[in-house]
């Protein structure tokens, strides 16, 4: 059997700065919530295939809040580092800020969560090294790792018995505070 190498979180850790510029922007005046997943992508894949030494592709996204907006002008950064690694999975965390270089302020726009797959040459899932967690945490963010596959895990399976067992007729009653009308 093989040996597993491992390799310390701070190994793979990648930042992107990128300013937001005009183009970048929705009718509002904000930068469009597609660039900067299109970003958190971009820091995913890099901090992925970095850590695992081989292509990645995105298999998932947890977490996508936008608690602040973005604005034109704003540097914002992107860090990105392997919080968990399964046998050719990692989750890598991905933390958003934005900086307002006129003013200096700093703020929080979003924390995500990119489950990524690394690929071999022939284009199958592949196994990725170990992880050397350097810190408390790096070890509480490789715990809560476990507890949200887990969570995912358990709600992907309530979802398909959901969906499964639902019966329309005996589920209506749900229907009347909500903002829909039935046409059937």
């Amino acid at each position: 059997m093989a040996t597993i190498n491992f390799r310390p979180v701070s190994y793979s850790r990648v930042t992107l700065t990128e300013l937001m510029i005009p183009s970048y922007a929705n009718f509002g005046g904000k930068i469009h919530g597609g660039i900067l997943l299109s970003l958190m992508d971009k820091v995913a894949y890099a901090c992925a295939s970095k850590h695992a030494g081989n292509y990645c592709v995105t298999v998932t996204v947890d977490g996508v809040h936008f608690l602040q907006p973005v604005e034109v002008g704003d540097l914002v950064s992107l860090l990105a580092s392997v919080n968990y690694v399964g046998n050719t999975s990692l989750l890598v965390g991905i933390k958003v800020i934005a900086e307002n270089v006129k003013t200096g302020t700093v703020k929080h726009t979003n924390t995500s969560y990119f489950t990524m797959v690394a690929k071999g040459d022939d284009e199958k899932p592949t196994q990725v090294p170990g992880l050397t967690l350097e810190t408390r945490e790096d070890a509480r963010r490789f715990l809560e790792a476990i507890r949200r596959r887990d969570l995912s895990r358990r709600y992907q399976a309530e979802m398909e018995n959901s969906k499964t067992i639902l019966q329309v007729e005996d589920e209506l009653y749900l229907l009347q505070n909500e903002r829909c009308q039935l046409a059937f």
